[in-house]
């Protein structure tokens, strides 16, 4: 059995997926914008990804502009069967490399359409609606216009199923009241848990929680705390900050991102990780001290 499929697995719409895949957004450049730096190992990321069993790759059009989606099609096209791709729509980005919304109905079909073409798809199996009232994390307001939108286009059977990033409970609730939503992106991870509760009444009612930015994003996870219980495991601070994911909720599927194989490994590894309830108390103290 592959590190991966010891992850376990959790739906995502008619699919059954890992519940340790893959995020793309750092096969861009920097900051998200323009080429990788190394376009070959890009490439070398994402096929040593699914050899490793990754069935689960996130993705956005708005990465780059164009880049990633680019790379995951030279790299892994045709896609077997039981790879997942999901992307998210919403934004733009400014020739500055500037983030902006981008909600009208035009843009968000022009969004699919590009994602499917640069993927190589006829129809996208999840499409996160990327929420943009507030750039630095979820903010109230109604979503009904651009998730309606959406909803029209999975209609028109070029989505098949539909997901959130960067909301509030109330827009969750909204949300629903549209369309079926399959996942919920939010910002989450060990130092970082305003979604405590959200996560499990989200797996109460079978809808998965992907957490973005699992090991801080931008900036990394440091604790004292964290690097001792790594040290005594004899394995990394990320690894065990995913491996806390994974058991910090069923429902909990992880999209760790490297432009590196090597790194790539590592995370993946995470999963044959087991925390006992002795470290899962010791590493709350984490939160409590963000």
């Amino acid at each position: 059995m592959s590190s991966v499929a010891k992850s376990g697995t959790y739906k995502l719409g008619n699919r059954s997926v890992y519940r340790l895949g893959y995020g793309a957004m750092q096969l861009a450049g920097k900051g998200v914008f323009g080429p990788p730096k190394d376009h070959d190992a890009a490439i070398s990321v994402l096929r040593e990804a699914v050899a490793n069993g990754v069935n689960h790759i996130d993705t956005s059009d708005f990465y780059g502009p164009h880049v990633t989606n680019k790379l995951i099609r030279e790299a892994l096209a045709p896609y077997s069967d039981d790879l997942t791709i999901v992307t998210k729509i919403g934004a733009r980005r400014g020739s500055d490399a500037s983030w902006l919304p981008a909600y009208s109905p035009k843009e968000l079909t022009q969004a699919v359409h590009d994602n499917l073409s640069n993927l190589g798809l006829d129809a996208i199996e999840v499409v996160n609606l990327r929420i943009m009232f507030d750039t630095h994390g979820p903010a109230e307001g109604s979503i009904e216009a651009p998730l309606t939108a959406l909803a029209e286009l999975q209609r028109k059977g070029l989505v098949r199923h539909i997901g959130l990033s960067n909301v509030t409970r109330s827009q969750i609730a909204e949300g629903r009241k549209i369309c079926d939503i399959i996942c919920v992106q939010n910002q989450y991870n060990l130092a970082h848990r305003n979604d405590d509760a959200l996560i499990d009444e989200l797996a109460r009612d079978g809808i998965a929680y992907v957490p973005f930015f699992p090991l801080g994003g931008f900036s990394p996870l440091q604790s004292s705390t964290l690097s001792g219980v790594a040290e005594r495991l004899g394995a990394t601070p990320m690894q065990v900050a995913l491996a806390w994911l994974l058991q910090r909720s069923q429902n909990i599927i992880l999209i760790p991102g490297t432009s590196s194989v090597e790194h790539l490994r590592e995370n993946l590894a995470a999963a044959e990780l087991e925390l006992s309830g002795d470290e899962l108390d010791e590493l709350e103290g984490v939160a409590k001290a963000a």
